[in-house]
């Protein structure tokens, strides 16, 4: 009995610190219709500061507690609505869910850049009052923490209750998202009731964390403690993200199941703590599929700001050349590691693909691809490996398998979650993400079912080779390199041709309006299943060339937060478009490798300003997450702009002939051992970024002077990136029927003349 009530008494404790968390979720979507993602990353920075300010500084408990929940906290949230969030109106549920996945990435980032996970000084966390207040019922004594979380909790589901229901402003919050317009006619002031819900919100994931830190009773985490708070997704989604009370059930539940498991479960069970882990997300998958779906919000289809342009075939044909010759050519100059990591980012391209067929061209939401590209590599690693040590080679049986076995997969979890759209079925992957991490690579040991033994990921860590297709071996850095080149090419081609057929027209409309598909005799499900099929084939073919490039593959290579740093990362490049798939790769791997690699030999070079250049290595950590919060303001991703850059640029020729000559240049130094590597990237980065504006300016200086006309610009653009001329005027006149026009007064005029 004395167990039980131990142990019930830690559930409730935990409960009430997920229903915190669970209701700062309810508070931020009621009132601005943004599902929170960073919640669990605001709860992470909140706890990290309180730690600082309460033992690395020395301040008294009620001083952090009052500078961190009452100053930092609403602060943060109401400048992260004020900056952020508010700019996401109009846009689709892919553009605000990465938004806010790219403040939880940037916050976290932030936070390991502030407080460095290699520290000699532990950070102890201790509850409140200290490890020895403790009250006794019967044989149980229970920390006074444990009785101040589930009070806090129960005072602050009475309080929210009794604001969104009994007063004005708390009616008004809820009208924020229904309809923002009617609600400034009636006198309501939209974006401040946003703002202030936002710091709630935020006030409420702060406090959530501190109260759940010291009862995990382990050492302060970054990621752990990040996604320890998203297990509180479960809870609001129990509640529909509007009912607290709901909310507050799904959190007890939670709470108390995952200590009965700790409790309860056979001592020889050694998979039973990955199960517990497992729990809250096995809850929020089984929630989404059996709410009723009229019942949850954001279901209508509204018009968004995302253009995408659909390239021809012929273009698709050239580019997909072009880049082959590009990395051909490179390969020539490059360095060996310089090799490996273009090899590693042309993987991640192929593994962003999958995201750019089911995202971009079908409008369903994966946050779990690498988690496909995991399943696929234990599966090759078990059934495709010929040869032994380093004879050892992939087969082409091998990676067919990997990637048949994982499109079976996505059609299992596409299967029940064909209800599901938007955020719910991102939720969705994101749970079996986490899953896939917790619980199916964390079995190292040796397992037994029905007499089969077995190993999932033996020892936690596998070695996965090269693959050898017949007489010819991919084991050379070099051909490694063109293989995942051309089949990148070939697969970006092939989906250009699906957008092209009336299959890809059929997943387009699918993504306008699945009803309206349905209405007009499509099979909306086989069409789900499909693509949710042939996208986690495309993923689970580049997780397993990205393993092969690593050679030796841990579990951390298929961490939940590399899925959705590399949805960000693939929305940001443009999810509609083959060319953000490579943007996702060439930026998460190379760039971000060459801008590390060129400030520590800035470093070097500089011995006076090295400090300096440090303190923009670990800037180089925040910048993904940075550029993805920017989205807001460019929905429809940088390719697009870099596309519409250059396209002004078709007719500056003696621009477009100065970036070929300076590149041609460029590349002849490096490979006559002139120029580095590094100066050969950060001159082609010059070339692409900085000679276009600075060349168009200086070509439109020179037209005006030697001809007095302005360069051509498209018609539309007139006004715009140039002011109107007479000519300009005369012309419209003539197009609009105005060329002799008699005004009062005036004489007669002729603009033909």
């Amino acid at each position: 009995m004395s167990t039980f009530l131990q142990y019930t008494v830690l559930g409730l404790a935990l409960s009430g610190a997920y229903f915190i968390a669970a209701s700062g979720l309810v508070v931020t979507y009621t009132t601005s219709g943004i599902f929170n993602f960073a919640q669990g990353a605001i709860a992470m920075l909140a706890v990290f500061t309180y730690w600082q300010l309460r033992w690395g500084w020395g301040w008294p408990a009620p001083i952090a507690l009052i500078v961190v929940l009452g100053v930092l906290a609403p602060l943060l949230g109401a400048g992260l609505y004020r900056v952020v969030m508010r700019n996401l109106r109009g846009t689709s549920d892919v553009t605000k869910i990465i938004v806010s996945i790219g403040v939880m990435l940037g916050f976290q980032a932030l936070a390991t850049w502030i407080w460095s996970p290699v520290s000699s000084t532990p950070r102890q966390f201790l509850k409140f009052f200290g490890p020895n207040a403790l009250i006794e019922v019967g044989e149980v004594r229970i920390p006074w923490h444990y009785v101040i979380s589930f009070a806090i909790a129960i005072a602050i589901a009475a309080g929210i209750r009794l604001i969104f229901v009994r007063t004005r402003s708390g009616v008004a919050m809820r009208a924020v998202v229904d309809d923002p317009d009617l609600l400034q006619l009636n006198g309501g002031r939209p974006e401040r009731l946003a703002m202030l819900s936002w710091a709630g919100g935020a006030f409420l994931a702060a406090l959530a964390g501190i109260l759940i830190q010291p009862m995990i009773g382990s050492a302060m985490s970054a990621s752990q403690l990040t996604l320890l708070v998203i297990d509180a997704f479960a809870a609001a989604m129990f509640g529909r993200l509007r009912s607290l009370p709901r909310t507050f059930v799904g959190a007890l539940v939670i709470g108390l199941t995952t200590t009965y498991v700790v409790a309860y479960f056979p001592a020889n069970w050694t998979w039973s703590s990955a199960f517990r882990q497992s729990l809250p997300m096995i809850f929020l998958f089984i929630v989404l599929i059996i709410l009723p779906q009229d019942r949850l919000r954001g279901a209508t289809i509204l018009r968004t700001r995302e253009r995408f342009r659909l390239p021809s075939m012929r273009t698709a044909w050239i580019a997909g050349l072009i880049l082959v010759g590009v990395v051909f050519a490179l390969r020539v100059i490059m360095a060996p590691t310089a090799v490996n990591t273009l090899t590693l980012a042309m993987t991640i391209a192929i593994i962003a693909l999958s995201l750019v067929l089911l995202t971009g061209l079908a409008g369903e939401i994966n946050l779990a691809v690498m988690s496909f590209g995991a399943i696929a590599t234990v599966v090759a690693f078990h059934f495709g490996i010929s040869g032994s040590g380093q004879d050892s080679r992939m087969t082409l049986w091998g990676i067919v398998i990997g990637c048949v076995v994982t499109a079976i997969v996505g059609a299992i979890i596409a299967l029940p979650a064909l209800r599901l759209r938007g955020l719910y079925l991102a939720l969705a992957t994101m749970a079996f993400g986490v899953f896939v991490s917790r619980m199916v690579l964390t079995q190292i040991s040796e397992r037994e079912i029905f007499g089969l033994s077995f190993t999932i990921f033996p020892t936690g860590q596998i070695n996965i080779p090269k693959p050898a297709v017949g007489p010819i071996d991919f084991n050379s850095k070099d051909t490694f390199l063109m293989l995942v080149t051309v089949l990148f090419a070939l697969l970006a081609i092939a989906l250009v041709f699906v957008r092209h057929s009336g299959y890809g027209r059929r997943l387009a409309a699918m993504k306008d309006s699945p009803a309206a598909c349905a209405t007009l005799g499509m099979s909306v499900v086989r069409l789900k299943l499909s693509v949710f099929m042939l996208s986690a084939a495309i993923a689970g073919l580049g997780g397993i060339l990205l393993s092969a490039q690593a050679g030796n593959v841990t579990a951390d290579r298929f961490d939940i937060l590399l899925s959705l740093s590399l949805m960000m990362i693939t929305v940001v490049g443009g999810i509609g478009y083959m060319s953000g798939a490579l943007f996702a790769g060439v930026f998460l791997v190379a760039f971000i490798e060459m801008l590390n690699g060129s400030l520590k030999k800035f470093a070097v070079d500089y011995a006076g300003l090295e400090a300096i250049f440090m303190f923009f290595v670990s800037a180089v950590t925040v910048l993904p997450a940075t550029i993805g919060i920017t989205m807001g303001k460019s929905p429809s991703g940088a390719v697009n702009d870099i596309v519409e850059g250059f396209s002004r640029l078709k007719d500056a020729k003696p621009v477009m002939y100065t970036m070929i000559g300076l590149e041609v240049l460029a590349y002849a130094l490096t490979a006559a051992g002139v120029l580095t590597n590094w100066h050969f990237a950060i001159a082609t980065i010059v070339v692409l970024f900085v000679v276009p504006p600075v060349g168009g300016k200086i070509y439109e200086k020179y037209m005006l002077k030697k001809f007095g006309v302005p360069p051509p610009v498209a018609a539309e653009m007139i006004g715009i990136e140039r002011p109107y001329t007479d000519d300009d005027l005369a012309h419209m006149d003539r197009v609009l029927g105005l060329d002799a026009v008699v005004l009062p007064g005036k004489e007669r005029v002729d603009a033909s003349a």
